[in-house]
């Protein structure tokens, strides 16, 4: 008798999770062949199995969020335009390089509201992941995006952007086109966009290159996706000179859903099945969307001028402090 294959797929923290369902498919394997009546014996397996997840899955670190968020069964952009938008047209390239594949755009509908949608984009297999340059975008990637914002401005359609990246793409040929600049300019245009902006976090929040697309009225977040201004990898072999210490970056980044809904930073949490978005990808999207309608129906009942100020509000207001004068009597 074969026993099931442990999934590649598997966190070293699911491991207890995937044992113990390996387990089930055994003893249900055993009943087939040998016709006994083990009825019970699995129904107290399966409970066991579904305790064991809850337990597990409801007090991830945030290193374990960040493991999850990278999960390569995670439902990326593509998935959720497929399942969350009709009558997607993707548009291509910044008319002065190239078309960069790892920044989606287009134009479709949410329900019967015309909408653009930007994201960024990974891969399934390598050469997918080769050709989507791992969801890391080029310069021309954020400059195709901020011409499809200006499209839909000037054609008043709402703009909906998901957020999955490590990172803006650090190459030579990337700084030497500009990286910096391109980024800089998203982030001065789409501050002054005069449609709703809506982000989404659904995987991987990373440094400027999340942020390149992700000047918004409104920063929906799934609940296991990270959002940072770098990598607890890249945060911890900077500040403590060793990599291995990512965990350790990791919980004092403050950087998953949770801590930056705290620190309103992110305006609304979107609830995922248990054990992550990549579980049920049909659950998961239809969340993102339910967020989206309720969001863009609160938006679009704000004239221009009133968007341009939320916008501006909204930023200003992020780490705000007040100080107050000691007195000594």
């Amino acid at each position: 008798m074969s026993v099931k294959e442990e999934p590649i797929t598997a966190l070293d923290f699911e491991k207890p999770i995937y044992e113990l369902e390996q387990k089930i498919v055994e003893l249900k394997s055993s009943a087939s062949d040998l016709g006994a009546d083990i009825a019970q014996q699995l129904l107290e397996l399966e409970e066991k199995s579904n305790k064991l997840k809850v337990e597990i899955y409801g007090a991830l670190t945030p290193w374990q969020k960040v493991q999850i968020a990278r999960h390569p069964k995670r439902p990326y952009t593509l998935d959720y335009i497929k399942n969350c938008f009709t009558d997607f047209v993707e548009l291509h390239g910044d008319r002065a390089f190239a078309d960069d594949k790892a920044i989606i755009c287009g134009m479709a509908k949410l329900d019967s509201q015309p909408v653009a949608v930007i994201g960024h984009q990974k891969g399934r297999s390598l050469h997918d992941n080769i050709e989507r340059n791992f969801g890391m975008a080029n310069p021309e990637g954020y400059r195709k995006a901020l011409r499809i914002m200006k499209l839909a401005e000037k054609f008043n359609r709402p703009i909906i952007t998901f957020i999955d990246t490590s990172g803006a793409y650090p190459g030579i040929g990337a700084e030497e086109r500009g990286q910096a600049e391109a980024i800089a300019r998203n982030l001065r245009e789409m501050s002054v966009l005069k449609v709703p902006v809506i982000s989404v976090v659904i995987g991987e929040g990373g440094s400027g290159g999340a942020v390149g697309i992700g000047v918004a009225n409104y920063l929906l977040m799934l609940e296991n996706a990270y959002y940072s201004v770098i990598s607890p990898e890249g945060c911890a072999a900077i500040l403590f000179r060793d990599a291995t210490k990512a965990i350790d970056a990791a919980n004092a980044l403050k950087i998953t859903a949770k801590d930056l809904y705290e620190l309103k930073i992110v305006d609304e949490i979107i609830a995922e099945p248990l054990g992550g978005a990549h579980k049920d990808m049909a659950l998961a999207t239809a969340n993102v969307k339910e967020a989206l309608e309720k969001t863009l129906a609160k938006l679009l009942l704000l004239d221009k001028k009133m968007l341009c100020q939320a916008r501006y509000e909204k930023y200003r207001s992020i780490g705000v402090f007040t100080q107050e004068k000691l007195t000594i009597n």
